[in-house]
């Protein structure tokens, strides 16, 4: 705008004109503080009515004066304003015009931060607020420990597997097995583990362990068996496996009859059909030596095992077997050993029994009888062979179990440290006196603790009773 009151056409032409390079500048060639800056003020200026009133700056510069704030212009915007403001209307007449804008320095100011709400305490039921809840704290995992001064000579856990063949495939033998069951009121743990020697040297487990259940209802029949290969024999685990397998299936055969005895307390009727039928296990065992073509004593096994009923208003428990291993009972805090006395061979009198160390029968005729087939064979012409050691005695016993009984049935591995180290005894006895037993993975860590000196397969059997 010029003095004279005249407007340009448009707003766009204003703008041209006042920075058209093309026109002459008016003032002098070359002054001091010719910028852009001064063309800006000279021109707001020129908007700006001489006898307009200068209203108060609302947003004042801080480093100016409020008298010397340079009036913006209507394109201007204020940081805080949210649009710009309509030009002024122009009016066709000269004389009659508006009053000018309020004259007005451009000034940029930072945004002001928005103001916080003023923070109303709550009330300490509220402003508190329930407590944060803490990360639940993982239960500790079961850890093998040991019993004495020292760890044993070996690892704990497993080093090498055992050497397998393409077409052995189904003779490997796992380096753990572990079971469990409950029925009327006993809690039943299995576990075989192979020894720290045999993991080291990459030797199969000796120990079998077979748990199985035959029947339904109050009249089922449940089997444990034990049994272990004979030490340095090439095929003692298969042998051992044998033996389970064919205790168990006689077993589950006779299971019926066996069921009813226990439930009647008929303990004559028990241990005579038990001890027929460990007789055929082990007269299956000679027989697959012969096969093997190996002496008897390289192919047989130590067996043990246990017979339970699922009836609750049973409560007699069956042990019956072949060899070594031990027989437990956790009573009121303390370990008593229940293994069944075996008579001395001297003082047995009466007829051979069969599995005692009976020779074979012979005949009026002097024919000898073998044990398994009854097959007559004539006397050999030649000078036999120191007779073969006898078999080792049947072991038997039923028993009533009482309510916080722990009955344990285990193989030499265990048996032999449990009876000679009395820590290894204090231990257990600690870990399973409590009423509730252990889980799966806990007993198999309370079986794992180890004694140096002691390195061979250990297998257990727990019964817990409620």
């Amino acid at each position: 705008m010029s003095h004279q009151g005249e407007r340009p056409a448009t707003e766009d032409d204003w703008w041209n004109r006042l920075y058209d390079a093309s026109a002459p500048d008016t003032g002098p060639a070359a002054r001091a503080g010719d910028t852009l800056d001064d063309r800006f003020d000279s021109a707001a200026d020129a908007v700006a009515a001489d006898d307009a009133p200068e209203p108060r700056e609302p947003y004042p510069a801080p480093d100016r004066a409020p008298d010397r704030v340079r009036p913006r212009a209507w394109w201007e915007s204020h940081p805080a304003d949210v649009s710009a403001p309509s030009p002024p209307a122009v009016s066709p007449s000269t004389t009659d015009r508006p009053a000018a804008p309020p004259r007005q320095r451009a000034s940029w100011e930072p945004p002001r931060p928005a103001e916080q709400p003023a923070q109303v305490p709550l009330p300490p039921q509220e402003s508190a607020g329930p407590p944060a809840a803490s990360p639940p704290t993982p239960p500790a995992r079961p850890q093998v420990g040991h019993i004495g001064d020292g760890p044993p000579t070996y690892d704990a856990e497993p080093t090498a597997l055992p050497p397998a063949e393409p077409q052995g495939l189904d003779e490997l033998v796992a380096d753990t097995v572990l079971d469990g069951a409950r029925y009327g009121t006993y809690t039943l743990r299995a576990v075989s583990s192979r020894g720290d020697s045999a993991r080291y040297r990459g030797e199969p487990r000796r120990d079998a362990l077979l748990t199985a259940r035959f029947g339904t209802g109050d009249a089922a029949l449940v089997l444990v068996a034990v049994a272990s290969g004979a030490r340095a024999a090439e095929g003692a685990h298969l042998a051992a496996a044998d033996a389970c397998r064919w205790i168990g299936g006689a077993v589950g055969r006779s299971h019926a009859r066996l069921s009813e005895d226990i439930r009647a307390g008929r303990r004559g009727d028990l241990k005579s059909g038990l001890h027929r039928l460990t007789d055929r296990t082990f007269g299956k065992l000679r027989a697959g030596a012969a096969e093997l073509g190996v002496q008897p004593e390289e192919y047989t096994a130590h067996l043990r095992c246990l017979l339970l009923s699922a009836d609750p208003e049973c409560r007699a428990r069956v042990f019956f077997g072949v060899g070594g291993g031990g027989l437990f009972r956790l009573r009121d805090g303390a370990w008593q050993d229940i293994e069944p006395s075996v008579p001395e061979r001297a003082a047995v009198t009466g007829d051979p029994v069969v599995g005692f160390g009976s020779p074979p029968a012979e005949t009026p005729e002097g024919d000898r009888l073998t044990m398994d087939l009854g097959i007559a064979t004539p006397p050999s012409p030649y000078i036999e062979a120191p007779p073969p050691p006898p078999a080792e005695p049947f072991r038997f016993r039923a028993s009533v179990a009482l309510p916080g009984d722990t009955l344990l049935l285990c193989s030499t591995g265990l048996a032999e440290p449990l009876r000679c180290e009395p820590a290894l005894a204090e231990e257990l006895a600690g870990r399973w006196t409590p009423a509730e037993p252990p889980g799966l993975a806990a007993f198999l860590a309370d079986t794992q603790l180890r004694v140096k000196g002691y390195a061979d397969d250990r297998t257990a059997v727990a019964i817990w009773e409620a």
